[in-house]
């Protein structure tokens, strides 16, 4: 029996950075400075729903959502963190996580689909970070 590999969507790979392997996901830095977005993907092969997931991996993705929200909370000192997994344009089961602040660039609006991105600078992404690695 061969396994199925997991493949990260080429639209995530293209407009994130990678960060680190948590025990269950990927966690990925979104390359749009008007936010501290973040993105957990499970490496499993052929998600598109959280109930496509086993428990067990349910119950991994929601422990990992929430030691990133905590770290991205606590570097950010943000006023409020959004959280989601749409997946209307990348099928691939993967989750939202974005510090927001009052006066940001969307507020209090949604942040998907708002405006236009401004990516990061290489080095301004590389300490970003290191920053939100140092905090996890």
């Amino acid at each position: 029996m061969i396994m199925k590999q997991f493949v990260l969507d080429h639209r995530l790979e293209a407009d994130s950075f990678p960060l680190t392997r948590l025990g269950l996901c990927e966690l990925r830095l979104l390359n749009d400075k008007r936010w501290p977005w973040l993105i957990l993907v499970p490496q499993r092969p052929d998600l598109v729903e959280l109930t496509d997931m086993t428990p067990l991996d349910q119950t991994l993705l929601t422990f990992e959502a929430g030691l990133v929200t905590t770290a991205l909370k606590n570097h950010t000192g943000c006023l409020k963190i959004n959280t989601g997994a749409l997946g209307n344009v990348v099928r691939q089961l993967h989750f939202h996580v974005v510090a927001r602040n009052e006066g940001d660039a969307g507020w209090p609006g949604p942040v998907w689909g708002h405006g236009t991105r401004e990516p990061y600078e290489p080095q301004e992404a590389q300490d970003l970070i290191e920053k939100l690695l140092k905090a996890l």
